[in-house]
């Protein structure tokens, strides 16, 4: 089990990053529209830097949904390989099946 503590900072950064998500789209397509005049991307850049860090998508850890684990992920089911292992084991994950040949 990880630390609740990183838990629970990862869920405050999703939280964050939902909510910033759409004023960073708009500095970051500001920053990047090669057409506007560089005061304008600047004043962009600006403000992007000037907002909060956790709100960025990139700073958000991709954590197994039970235990915590930040690493030995499978994204598609959002579970460590571990518990991907013993939940499929005991047949709780739908379509999926164990290997034999």
């Amino acid at each position: 089990m990880a630390k609740t503590s990183s838990v629970q900072k990862n869920k405050r950064r999703e939280k964050l990053s939902a909510l910033h998500a759409p004023k960073r789209a708009a500095l970051k397509a500001v920053v990047m529209d090669r057409e506007a005049p560089i005061e304008d991307r600047f004043e962009a850049s600006l403000k992007l830097a000037q907002m909060p860090r956790n709100g960025s998508k990139v700073r958000i850890r991709l954590r197994c949904e039970i235990t915590g684990r930040p690493r030995g992920n499978y994204r598609k089911f959002k579970l460590s390989r571990n518990m991907l292992r013993d939940m499929a084991n005991k047949g709780q994950l739908p379509g999926v099946v164990k290997a034999s040949w």
